[in-house]
C-alpha cells in the first residue's frame, strides 16, 4: 500500500498536524502511520531549554489523529468529526527527542454511529515510547 496523505482524511493542518503519513489502513478498524518530530517544533524551545523533549500530550494527539483517520476512512462517517471524549491509561516509556520518528499504530475496539474507543501506541525504533486508550464522540461538522 502506498502511503496516504493524512490531510485527505482528517481536517488537521499545520501547525497542529502531527501525522506525516498513513502506511496501513483498515477503515473503521485500525491504522499505522508515522510522524517525524520536527527539530524546529516551537514548543520544544521551552520544553526544555537546552534539552528539548516532546511533551506526552503531543504523542497522544498524534496517536489520536491516526485514530481519527481510521474512523473517517469508513464511509459511514463521511462529513463527521471524531472528538476526544477521554484518555485512559496513558503511559510514557521513554523520552522522544527532536528528529525522532514516531511509528504509530491504533486499533479501534468499538465504534458506533455516535462514539467509539481505541488503543494505540507510538514507537521510536523498536521501543514503545507511549501507549494510550482513547474514547471519542463522533460529531457532525456543521
Amino acid at each position: 500500500m502506498a502511503a496516504i496523505d493524512p490531510t485527505t482524511l482528517i481536517p488537521h493542518r499545520p501547525p497542529f498536524l502531527l501525522l506525516d503519513a498513513i502506511d496501513d489502513l483498515e477503515p473503521g478498524l485500525r491504522a499505522a502511520g508515522r510522524w517525524r518530530v520536527p527539530v524546529d517544533l516551537p514548543i520544544l524551545a521551552g520544553h526544555f531549554p537546552g534539552r528539548p523533549v516532546l511533551p506526552g500530550v503531543y504523542q497522544v494527539e498524534s496517536i489520536a489523529q491516526l485514530g481519527a483517520a481510521a474512523v473517517l476512512a469508513d464511509e459511514r462517517f463521511a462529513g463527521r468529526l471524531p472528538l476526544f471524549g477521554g484518555v485512559d491509561r496513558a503511559r510514557f516509556r521513554r523520552q522522544v527527542l527532536p528528529g525522532d520518528e514516531l511509528r504509530l499504530e491504533v486499533e479501534l475496539s468499538s465504534l458506533s454511529t455516535r462514539a467509539g474507543r481505541g488503543r494505540g501506541h507510538a514507537r521510536v525504533g523498536d521501543a514503545i515510547v507511549a501507549e494510550v486508550e482513547l474514547m471519542f464522540v463522533i460529531a457532525p461538522t456543521a
